[in-house]
């Protein structure tokens, strides 16, 4: 009695984890992302506001498109393997680039994915480099998000031809920037600073990373499948993030715009934001001191600006002097390998930490390696799943087995506790006494047969976060009809797994059981399989929800990323097949035995016939 109640309550706190989970971060998301989808059509519909300082009164702000904002600048042309776009020579901006690799669905023609963009509205996204001025002098003359650059070397930038940019300032500045990017995402921006003036001038170099509204709001219409996709909540960081010194910085959007900013300082490091798979990174000298200042404020189409940036320390220029500082900036996905790379052969400091792993990251990452690791042999990493899957069956083989032992004794125990059951039915202390002293004279482990699922809930967990933030993981497809690994799967019971032309997931009420596919539904199957190896609960009305456990895990999980539901439904396989070893092993008959009898039996009836 004590097991199954320990069983029970085992799967009773897994429920309630993800029943707390729908109701305190997808449903409240939700609700977030419907006012998101109202505040943008208001922006869309009305012609924005601001106060004109002159007069006073509200004078509209033109929110344009992306296309009036690209040709609104002279620009230089961007080209590499892995990106394309252009440099805004209004503030030497980096404001428009599309990463040539992914694209934004798994359409073929869909077009590239946006990384940044040029407008002062919802949706822009840019960098800057620039300099403060640290002394008493004019500090907007020198270089910052609206200066006039010239281009005065190169026509296109790519791996093999940099570009060079320069700005004079009217106090006799005269600033010259090279431009150059590798063959991945990462840009290096040299500047020399000569004093041609007839003062000494003390100023420091800054960078600035700004973003225009929350991009983790989801639009009105978003499908349940793609809410489920893009949500944040607790299992992903998006929002600000680097490191400064020794400190990881790292603060979510909606943090951020509820309270304020933050300041911090330290020797190296890096800083931007950090969406799902992207990241923008400013990259200072690793022996340089960081000043950072994080930030959010109104802009004047009304949305909220967010704004990482920092500041170097400042140098002084005599005249006929000239000094020199050369920053770097990364713009692209967050793929482990390259990260690591720049880490270990750069020199940027802990820079695989753009990476949400989470607090089990203890278990994620060895995850990520081992399934890249499979894939590499394989080629498909919905086999790599399958294949560790195997492997982390293998390693708790001994816990699992004695576990699936014990259940099989409790098993084989149930004739004896029907007895107890029906002796002590008026005296439940005494029937409680005699059971634990059954289990004594059987050395029987009650609680024994919680182990396999106690220690399934941290791996379950880091499996799913694997699968959910890495990008390697991103259009991944497995075979037949599941083509992303990341996303759920795309069939429907509702609509006959394809076969009728309309999407029941919309449908009020029973559209999270109509939108069950396929692998959920193997899943739950084996997990119901399962289920009838272990002994059956004391009480009936127990019975009966343990029967049912299996449906609300299939509703529950069929949003869940294909990959994981495919790991939950191989690891169930599995088990089974151990499970049901094991139990014949200690002379216990399954429901499987008694089936397979009478089908046996019914076969041989036919053959004497």
């Amino acid at each position: 009695m004590g097991e199954q109640r320990n069983l029970f309550l085992a799967i009773a706190l897994a429920l309630g984890v993800l029943l707390i989970y729908q109701m305190l971060v997808i449903d409240p998301a939700t609700k977030r992302a419907r006012a998101a989808q109202q505040e943008v059509a208001k922006v869309q519909t009305e012609t924005p506001a601001a106060i004109d300082s002159a007069t006073g009164q509200m004078s509209p702000t033109v929110v344009v498109s992306r296309d009036a904002a690209l040709s609104a600048h002279t620009r230089v042309r961007i080209e590499t393997p892995l990106v394309d776009g252009s440099i805004n020579l209004n503030g030497a901006r980096f404001d428009d680039l599309y990463l040539r690799q992914f694209k934004v669905s798994l359409d073929p023609q869909s077009p590239e994915v946006v990384l940044l963009d040029p407008r002062k509205s919802r949706g822009g996204y840019f960098t800057n480099f620039g300099w403060r001025a640290a002394d008493e002098g004019a500090n907007s003359t020198l270089p910052g998000l609206n200066t006039p650059w010239t281009l005065i070397k190169g026509e296109v930038l790519t791996p093999q031809t940099p570009i060079v940019l320069q700005y004079s300032s009217p106090e006799g500045l005269v600033f010259t920037r090279t431009i150059s990017i590798d063959d991945r995402y990462m840009f290096t921006i040299a500047d020399t600073v000569r004093n041609e003036g007839d003062k000494t001038r003390i100023i420091a170099p800054s960078g600035t990373v700004r973003r225009y509204g929350d991009p983790t709001f989801m639009p009105k219409n978003a499908s349940r499948e793609e809410k489920m996709k893009n949500r944040s909540g607790f299992i992903l960081h998006q929002g600000v993030v680097g490191v400064v010194g020794d400190k990881v910085v790292e603060i979510k959007y909606r943090k951020l715009a509820k309270n304020g900013g933050a300041k911090n300082t330290g020797t190296g490091g890096w800083l931007g934001f950090t969406d799902k798979y992207w990241l923008t990174a400013m990259v200072p000298p690793a022996e340089a001191t960081i000043t950072a200042d994080i930030r959010t404020f109104k802009g004047g189409a009304g949305d909220t600006i967010f704004e990482s940036a920092y500041q170097l320390d400042a140098k002084t220029i005599a005249p006929g002097q000239s000094t020199s500082v050369e920053q770097r900036f990364f713009a692209g996905a967050k793929q482990y390998k390259m990260l690591q790379d720049y880490q270990d052969n750069q020199g940027v400091k802990r820079f695989d930490m753009a990476i949400d792993w989470g607090i089990f990251w203890f278990l994620t990452r060895p995850y990520f390696n081992a399934l890249d690791f499979f894939y590499g042999h394989v080629g498909n990493f919905g086999i790599a799943i399958l294949i560790l899957t195997l492997v982390i069956k293998i390693i708790f083989f001994p816990i699992a087995n004695r576990s699936y032992a014990s259940m099989a004794r409790m098993k084989a125990l149930q004739p004896k506790m029907e007895e107890l059951r029906a002796k002590f039915k008026d005296d439940p202390q005494k029937m409680q006494v005699e059971t634990m002293e059954l289990y004594k004279r059987e050395k029987v482990n009650p609680v024994g047969g919680c182990l396999p699922m106690l220690l399934q809930i941290p791996i379950f967990y880091a499996l799913y976060k694997t699968l959910y933030i890495s990008i390697e993981m991103r259009h991944a497809p497995f075979f037949g009809w599941i083509k992303d690994l990341s996303a759920p799967d795309p069939t429907h019971l509702g609509n006959l797994f394809g076969l009728l032309p309309w999407d029941p997931t919309g449908v009020p009420v029973i559209g999270a059981i109509l939108a069950v596919g396929v692998w959920p539904l193997i899943m739950g199957i084996t997990m119901g399989a399962q289920q009838l190896l272990n002994p059956p609960a004391p009480d009936p009305m127990q019975r009966r929800i343990f029967a049912f456990m299996p449906v609300i895990f299939t509703i529950m999980l069929a949003p869940f990323a294909a990959g994981l539901v495919i790991y939950w439904a191989w690891n169930n396989f599995l088990s089974l097949i151990q499970q049901y070893a094991i139990t014949r092993k200690n002379g216990v008959e399954t429901p499987f035995d008694k089936v397979l009898t009478k089908l046996l039996g019914k076969g041989k009836k036919g053959e004497a016939s």
